[in-house]
């Protein structure tokens, strides 16, 4: 191997080091959301629900890595999908849950929080 190729290859831990970088990233961009902001968005396709069990953060990263395997996986378990008009309409209720949100565009991913009851 010469050294020109040496050192073009992606070190082992480059991976795991952008991953914890992305996951960092998107951590970092997550906040509550309230029905109000992400209404205009759902009647425009652009939410997906990320179901009360699973790490947001981590699906966001699947949906920003474009990793289609894992998110047909999720899609399939109706784990991430669509926001449909059932949820909606609980969301936009007198007494909304608590929802946390992430964007990856095109996409802003919420998911309600589940209570400590």
């Amino acid at each position: 191997m010469t050294d020109s190729a040496r050192h073009s290859q992606t070190p082992p831990d480059a991976g795991r080091e952008a991953d914890a970088e992305l996951y960092a990233k998107l951590l970092g961009e997550t906040a509550r959301v309230s029905w109000a902001e992400i209404e205009r968005l759902f009647a425009a396709g652009h939410v997906l629900r990320v179901a009360a069990g699973l790490d947001l953060i981590a699906v966001a990263q699947a949906v920003a890595r474009d990793d289609a395997a894992q998110l047909k996986q999720w899609m399939q378990g109706e784990q991430v999908g669509l926001l449909d008009d059932t949820h909606a309409t609980r969301w936009a209720s007198a007494e909304p849950p608590e929802l946390w949100g992430v964007v990856v565009r095109p996409w802003v991913l919420v998911q309600e929080r589940e209570s400590a009851d």
